[in-house]
C-alpha cells in the first residue's frame, strides 16, 4: 500500500527516491490491477494513457516509459504491454468504455507495426529485458547471467503478444469491430501453433529450458494444449520445490503470473509457502531484513547499489490479484464490476481471510 501510494504522482512512478523516477510501463503492466483494489486509479490511469499515446513515435512505437525522459523505443513487447492490460482493465474493472475508444486506433497501430516488423513465423523475434529482476546466483549481483536462470526472451514476448491479441480481440468486439476481432483470433491461432513448435518440449511437458517463468506464462495465458497442462504444473512446483527449495525464483514477468498460476492448477498451499517464507528470495525476507515497501531486487539488502531501489512495486507480481482474488475471492464478472461472484479458496496454512473491495457499483 505505501509503494504503490508513494509512487502516484499524476504518473505512476517505478521509484520516488533516485534519478528514474519516471512512468516506466512494465512496473505497472499486471500491477495497475492489483493497484485498483487499493486505490480507485481509473483517472490516474485514463490519464496515463494520453501520456503513453503522446509519446508513440511517429511510426507508432511505444515508449518504454511516459512521459518520455529521453529516448526509450525498444520494440520489444513486454513493456509496451501495459498500453494494452491497463487500458483493458479500465474497461473490464471500471466499464470505461470511452477509454477504449480513444485509444483503440493507436493499439492497433501498434500491433500492426509489431507484427510486420519483429515477428518471424508467427513469433517475436526480440525482447530486451526479459524476465527482468529475477533472484541472481550471487548476493552482489543486480542481473544473473546463468543461462539456467535466464528465460528466453522472444518466448517471453511472443506469450506476452498472444495474450494481447487477446485483450484486443474483446475489446475490438466491445467496440462492434468485428472483423478486426476475427483478424486477432487468427493470429493468435496461428502463433499459438508455432508457439508450441519451437517451444514446447513434448517429452519432458516443459517450455524450453524449464524455468518457472517459460511454463507459467504460457500456461496462464493460455498457450498449453490440454493435454500437457498436468506435466507443465508439475514442472512449475518441481523447479519451485526441489530446485529453488520452495523459493521465488522469477522476475517482474513470471511474478505476474506465479501466485495464480499456482492457485488455479491445484497448487494453492504452495502459493502460500512462497508468500510466507522469510528467507532469500521472497517477501518474507525483505520484510525481516527490515523493509516496509517492496524492493527492487530481490536480493536489496546486498546487491551493487548501482541499481537498487528499496521502493519498488514491479516485484510484487499477481500477489494483489492473488490476495483478492484468489484468497478472498471476490472476482468480477461483467465490466465494471456490475456482476461478481464470491470463490475463495481455502489454504490448509490459513485459518482465515478478511477483506472488502469499494466497487464502482
Amino acid at each position: 500500500f505505501w509503494g504503490i501510494r508513494s509512487n502516484y504522482h499524476g504518473i505512476p512512478t517505478d521509484c520516488p527516491q533516485r534519478d528514474e523516477r519516471h512512468g516506466w510501463l512494465g512496473d505497472h503492466a499486471v500491477g495497475a490491477l492489483g493497484e485498483s483494489y487499493f486505490f480507485d486509479n481509473e483517472r490516474m490511469y485514463s490519464k496515463w494513457m494520453c501520456d503513453i499515446e503522446e509519446c508513440m513515435s511517429e511510426e507508432g512505437w511505444i515508449s518504454n516509459l511516459s512521459p518520455r525522459a529521453w529516448d526509450a523505443y525498444r520494440y520489444d513487447v513486454t513493456w509496451p504491454s501495459a498500453y494494452f492490460y491497463i487500458t483493458g482493465m479500465l474497461y473490464e474493472k471500471f466499464g470505461n468504455l470511452e477509454i477504449v475508444k480513444y485509444r483503440y486506433d493507436s493499439m492497433r497501430r501498434w500491433m500492426k507495426l509489431m507484427q510486420g516488423r519483429m515477428m518471424e513465423d508467427n513469433l517475436i523475434v526480440f525482447d530486451k529485458y526479459g524476465d527482468w529482476c529475477m533472484p541472481p546466483e550471487g548476493p552482489e549481483i543486480i542481473h544473473s547471467m546463468d543461462p539456467a536462470r535466464q528465460t528466453c526472451g522472444p518466448l517471453i514476448g511472443s506469450a506476452v503478444f498472444y495474450d494481447l491479441l487477446g485483450v484486443m480481440e474483446r475489446l475490438a468486439e466491445a467496440l462492434g469491430k468485428n472483423a478486426d476481432a476475427a483478424e486477432y483470433e487468427t493470429l493468435a491461432n496461428a502463433m499459438k501453433l508455432a508457439f508450441n513448435k519451437k517451444w514446447l518440449d513434448r517429452e519432458k511437458g516443459c517450455y524450453d529450458n524449464n524455468t518457472v517463468t517459460a511454463n507459467v506464462i504460457p500456461l496462464q495465458v493460455g498457450l498449453v494444449p490440454d493435454e500437457y497442462k498436468t506435466a507443465v504444473v508439475s514442472n512449475i512446483v518441481d523447479v519451485t520445490t526441489r530446485v529453488w527449495d520452495t523459493h521465488v525464483s522469477s522476475g517482474v514477468l513470471g511474478m505476474s503470473h506465479l501466485m495464480r498460476g499456482l492457485t488455479d492448477n491445484g497448487a494453492v498451499d504452495l502459493a502460500v509457502k512462497l508468500a510466507s517464507t522469510d528467507t532469500y528470495p521472497s517477501f518474507g525476507y525483505m520484510a525481516r531484513k527490515g523493509a516496509t515497501t517492496i524492493w527492487e531486487l530481490w536480493n536489496g539488502d546486498t546487491a551493487d547499489p548501482a541499481m537498487n531501489s528499496h521502493n519498488h512495486i514491479m516485484l510484487l507480481g499477481d500477489y494483489v490479484v492473488w490476495l483478492y482474488e484468489d484468497l478472498a475471492g471476490i472476482r468480477n464478472t461483467s465490466t465494471g464490476f456490475k456482476s461478481f461472484e464470491l470463490r475463495p479458496v481455502f489454504p490448509d496454512a490459513l485459518s482465515y481471510v478478511n477483506a472488502s473491495y469499494d466497487s464502482p457499483y
